[in-house]
Order: structure tokens, then C-alpha cells, then sequence
């Protein structure tokens, strides 16, 4: 059978226009949108991706500062400059970008994010809020996901969708939004058991684990939509999913590509959450003002 492919650049330039356009129009109420993005790694693909959001951000007219702490910046350092750019009037969203120095855990420095300007989902409290159905933005990767869903109109209201992978990033975020949506959601992890027992039946497959190769043919069906969340990059430098490609082709009815699927998406949200929170902070202010 023909698997389709879900590409996701088409949807993200849809959202980057979206940006822009929005960000144009607060602009010509006096505010430009600012993002900020703390760095603390010599890890060149991470800066290659940082450079890259800063160049969207440009594009789309949003300021983007990025503040490069260091390979040895410490969790003391971090804390202080996050809380400085919560507290900092004409900074909108805040990203504090992974890797962090050894023995640095962004556990911690994420709750330093006012929940406001947290534009990816880092801080607890905005995980918390997502869960009890309260005004936070979700990690730009999860809302990507079902951005991705919606756009090629893939229902998941009442079907049987699972997410393998339970991390705080992408699992868990992305349960909730399913779960608001009506899916019937199953969440998978190493100790599940046989994965195709739970992925096999399954309407749509998420695959957000980080372990290249995960699923294969053998794990899915001939209805199965799959969403593959992985980012690993190979020793020669390439970028792979969690998904075995090659094997998944040919069986499943859809596949979003690695790179260009999920992770376009995320991008492009990155800086609509921005926006989103720019305007969001005016009216709060106008409030306050006029309280």
C-alpha cells in the first residue's frame, strides 16, 4: 500500500505567517514581540537550531535576543538570568534550550519561567494548568502534534490513539491535549510490555521515545496514522526519528518525515506562542492600568 506522508512544512508556514501577521499587528499598537533564548552548551547542532529560531524570528518581525551563558555556566548563573527575564517588561516568551552544562538540571531552573512567558511548557506549573484545563501554553512539540493531526484532518475523537514515551516534554503534555480532544489515549513506556500488543490496534501511533529505529512495520497496521516525534542524529551527522522508515513504509496508511514533520511545526509555533504571549501581557497590563 501507498503510505502517505505528512509533511509538516506546508502547516508551518501557515503558522509562521500566522506569527507575522499577528506580530505586525500589535507592532502598529506600539509593541513588538520579544523572545529570549538562554544558551548554555558548546554543542554545535544545538546553537545550528538556536540560530535558526533566531532567523525565523526575524522574519516574523519578533525580536529574539539569545543569550549564550557558556558551557560552564552555573545552575546559580541561570536561575538569575531567567528570573531577570521574567521580571524584564519587554521580554514576551522565554526558552531556556538543552543541553545544560554537567551536573546543571533544567528541573529546577525551568520554575524560574514566569508562567506567562513561558512559551514552551517548561515550567511545572504550566504542565499542571495544561492538565485541569487552565489558560498555559503546551510545549511547542506537543502542540505540534496535534496542529499536525488537525491540519491533515486525521480525527482522533473517539479513536484509539497511542503515545509512546512519557516524558514531561512530549508524552505527558501531549496525553492531556489528546485527551481534550476526545481520544482514547494509551501511554507506553519501557516497562508496557510488548509494545505491537497497544501500537498494532491503534488508530494513530506517536512516537516520542528517542531511540532510533523503535517502531518498525512489524508494530503497526495498515490503518495506522504515525507521528514520529524522534530527533536523533547519527554519527555521520545525520537526522533520524524513532521511527524505522524504510520497514514502516509500505504498511501503515500515513508517516510524518524526520526531519521535516513534527519538528518544522515547533518551530513555527515557538514564535506564534510568543506572539500569543505578547498580546496576552498588553491586556493584562491595560487591566491593571485601567483596575
Amino acid at each position: 500500500m501507498n503510505t502517505a506522508v505528512l509533511s509538516g512544512k506546508g502547516l508551518a508556514g501557515l503558522i509562521q505567517q500566522r506569527a507575522q501577521d499577528q506580530a505586525r499587528l500589535l507592532e502598529s499598537e506600539g509593541l513588538r514581540p520579544s523572545l529570549a533564548v538562554v544558551v548554555a552548551t558548546d554543542d554545535e547542532s544545538t546553537h545550528w537550531y538556536v540560530r535558526s529560531i533566531e532567523r525565523a524570528a526575524e522574519r516574523a518581525g519578533i525580536g529574539c535576543r539569545i543569550l549564550d551563558l557558556g558551557h560552564d555556566a552555573t545552575e546559580q548563573v541561570l536561575a538569575s538570568v531567567l528570573k531577570d527575564l521574567s521580571a524584564e517588561p519587554t521580554v514576551n516568551g522565554i526558552i531556556l534550550q538543552t543541553p545544560l552544562p554537567a551536573g546543571v538540571s533544567a528541573d529546577e531552573l525551568v520554575g524560574h519561567i514566569a508562567p506567562e512567558k513561558d512559551i514552551d511548557g517548561a515550567n511545572p506549573l504550566s504542565l499542571g494548568r495544561l492538565a485541569v484545563g487552565q489558560p498555559a501554553f503546551a510545549p511547542a512539540t506537543a502542540r505540534a502534534v496535534i496542529e499536525l493531526l488537525d491540519h491533515f484532518e486525521v480525527p482522533v475523537a473517539g479513536r484509539n490513539v497511542v503515545v509512546v514515551g512519557r516524558s514531561a516534554v512530549v508524552g505527558k503534555p501531549l496525553s492531556l491535549l489528546l485527551l481534550a480532544k476526545d481520544a482514547a489515549v494509551t501511554v507506553c513506556h519501557s516497562r508496557s510490555g510488548p509494545l505491537e500488543t497497544y501500537t498494532r490496534p491503534a488508530d494513530v501511533v506517536v512516537v516520542a521515545a528517542g531511540r532510533t529505529g523503535l517502531l518498525t512495520g512489524s508494530h503497526v497496521s495498515p490503518k495506522s496514522v504515525v507521528i514520529d516525534v524522534g530527533t536523533n542524529v547519527l554519527a555521520d551527522g545525520s537526522l533520524v526519528g524513532d521511527v524505522d522508515e524504510a520497514s514502516v513504509t509500505g504498511v501503515a496508511a500515513a508517516l510524518t518525515p524526520v526531519p521535516g514533520g513534527v519538528g518544522s511545526v515547533t518551530t513555527a509555533l515557538l514564535l506564534l506562542h510568543t506572539v500569543e504571549a505578547a498580546r496576552e501581557q498588553s491586556r493584562s497590563l491595560v487591566r491593571a492600568t485601567a483596575g
